[in-house]
């Protein structure tokens, strides 16, 4: 049980500190790795035909409110839509959606996009999600729409947690991505997001944000 002085301490940071936090660090890690940004972008182009940014579904952030999440894309062009609609991929969609949305072998990836995959370099455009106050740099998971209707249905006991998930913004890194990535399945992962939520402090931020760089570099977890 908190005593009084740590619920108060993390009440001041839920509410304030950490979207103080959110903004000095998606404008400095925007600023220091431009040139990494930049090179990303040209390789993309030059690797295949398509935006440099990727077309996706909108996700579900705090309070359910759907919103538009930037990511480099890693993959063919309507990659996303093909999927859910082209026949040809429909064993394809089938193996999705029993993986836990995660696919081990996915013909859509590009050459570079396996690269900037593994080491999460796809996911940085999500610091322009940062400023905009739709997620945060520390948070669950941004689920698909499709994605936490399905797999509810197929864990209905996760209903609550996805409800606590639900009470936050999303982050671009957290506990379940420096614990596994895509190796995690959602039963499992919607409930290290919620316990996040439920101990969610500044030293829990921080450890987290101080492993991500591991898990960056060493590709664990990724598909």
């Amino acid at each position: 049980m908190q005593n009084d002085f740590s619920f108060v301490g993390n009440t001041f940071y839920k509410r304030y500190l950490k979207r103080a936090i959110d903004l000095f660090g998606a404008i400095t890690l925007l600023i220091f790795f431009s040139p990494i940004y930049l090179l990303t972008a040209i390789a993309i182009l030059l690797d295949s035909p398509g935006p440099v940014f990727a077309d996706v579904p909108e996700r579900i952030g705090e309070y359910g409110k759907k919103f538009k999440m930037y990511k480099f894309r890693s993959m063919i062009e309507n990659a996303h839509h093909l999927l859910r609609t082209d026949p040809r991929l429909q064993e394809l969609y089938e193996e999705y959606k029993k993986g836990s949305y995660k696919l081990r072998k996915d013909p859509r990836v590009t050459t570079i996009g396996k690269f900037i995959r593994k080491h999460s370099l796809d996911e940085v455009p999500q610091l322009l999600n940062v400023l905009k106050g739709e997620m945060s740099l520390v948070g669950p998971r941004a689920y698909y729409p499709d994605e936490l209707k399905n797999q509810q249905n197929k864990f209905p006991h996760t209903k609550k947690l996805v409800s606590k998930v639900l009470s936050v913004k999303p982050g671009i890194t957290g506990f379940w991505q420096v614990s596994g990535r895509s190796e995690v399945n959602f039963d499992k992962r919607i409930a290290m997001d919620a316990s996040y939520v439920k101990n969610m402090s500044l030293w829990l931020d921080l450890k987290i944000i101080f492993k991500t760089p591991i898990v960056m570099l060493s590709g664990q977890g990724a598909v």
